[in-house]
């Protein structure tokens, strides 16, 4: 007699494969082999490639593409492997699953193995002439960020995939599932200053010059600057001063150098660079000096027919209306908006980059019926 075929995995099933795959940033390897086990059956055909090298990479990315009737619109789910290191003190090993309960604990049940699990989940009851699938999956998107959605980008260009819309599974819920999507996000530039000064005795001042007096002048300057009162969907565009030093073990001695590190979370008001000059000529007043690193620029996906799928179908899954939002701090999305409008949803994140975290069961069944929803909507809409 001939057996049935297997009944396809639950999306709790591939959540706990995930989770039992260490993957702490930048990850490779074995995550991503089960990764690819799970979509190539459902007909994806998936590339990966290592990208970077020591000491930000080198970075594993996976693009996965189930091609749909030529004309068909294509859909991108958008995600990392990738996770933080789980630190000590957990109740259960955070890279051996463990349900307890009504939840499911390990490192990456929320950020975002879960969220890929839905996304696979909602792949498998989707039928192949709906239009194009394609999953954008990075192990570098807790690190540094720089060889990982940015190599997959190049990737998609090259080949001409570049999808319609996208969906980025990172944990925006709140208080429960489905009560945030983020639409956009506040672009973020770290600079890093620095005085040059004379060292000498503080006892002859006049014979030195204290780069710590300038230094303190330049950053109460910044620390007063207002650089805006926020927007419609963004708020106020804030500079923190993150790290002072000059590295002075004695007590008698004005130093020759010192520096200071600020970041700036902005709104869609500025661009880094302009920020990054702002500061510069600042620095350069008070005799210093300004270098940037801009991590992302700010972006906004409009509110209108993706936005909409996306609550109806939230809606209709959970009752709740959920808030357009761009708070938090930075994710890929910020790059992937230059392919095509991106939105971010995902689990409830009180538990993401802590000790125990947890999703509970009965989120992840309801993130892959409202995924396997939004991907049939947006395949099927003109818009």
């Amino acid at each position: 007699m001939s057996q049935s075929p297997p009944s396809p995995a639950s999306v709790v099933e591939l959540a706990e494969a995930l989770i039992a795959c260490p993957s702490v940033t930048p990850a490779t390897g074995a995550v991503f082999d089960c990764l690819e086990s799970q979509l190539a059956p459902l007909g994806f055909a998936v590339t990966r490639f290592l990208a970077g090298d020591a000491p930000d990479g080198p970075v594993e990315n996976l693009l996965a593409v189930r091609r749909g009737p030529e004309g068909t619109r294509h859909f991108a789910f958008a995600g990392h492997l990738d996770v933080v290191p789980p630190g000590e003190g957990w109740t259960s090993a955070p890279f051996q699953p463990e349900r307890r309960g009504e939840l499911l604990y390990g490192r990456g049940a929320v950020d975002m193995k879960g969220a890929i699990a839905a996304m696979v989940a909602a792949c498998g009851q989707i039928p192949a002439e709906a239009g194009t699938l394609s999953f954008v999956i990075t192990g570098d998107e807790e690190g540094p960020a720089r060889h990982g959605t940015l190599a997959l980008i190049d990737l998609m260009r090259a080949r001409g995939v570049a999808p319609d819309l996208c969906l980025v599974g990172e944990p925006t819920s709140v208080s429960r599932l489905g009560d945030m999507m983020k639409v956009g996000r506040r672009g973020s530039v770290n600079i890093w200053l620095e005085v040059e000064g004379v060292q000498g005795h503080v006892a002859y001042p006049h014979l030195a010059d204290n780069p710590i007096t300038r230094l303190v002048a330049m950053l109460a300057e910044l620390d007063a600057l207002v650089l805006d009162e926020g927007t419609d969907w963004f708020q106020a565009s804030n500079l923190e001063v993150t790290d002072l030093a000059c590295g002075n073990p004695a007590t008698n001695v004005i130093p020759a150098r010192a520096s200071a590190r600020i970041s700036i979370r902005f709104n869609d008001l500025h661009t880094g660079q302009e920020l990054a000059r702002r500061v510069a000529a600042i620095a350069e007043a008070h005799g210093g000096t300004a270098q940037a690193v801009i991590s992302g620029e700010a972006f906004l996906t409009q509110p209108g027919a993706f936005s909409g799928i996306l609550a109806d179908v939230i809606r209709a899954e959970t009752g709740i209306e959920a808030e357009l939002s761009t708070s938090g701090g930075t994710s890929d999305a910020r790059f992937l908006k230059d392919l095509c409008p991106v939105i971010e949803f995902g689990l409830c994140n009180a538990t993401m980059h802590k000790r125990d975290e947890a999703v509970a069961v009965a989120d992840l069944e309801a993130l892959a019926r409202i995924y396997r929803r939004v991907a049939l909507a947006a395949l099927d809409t003109g818009h």
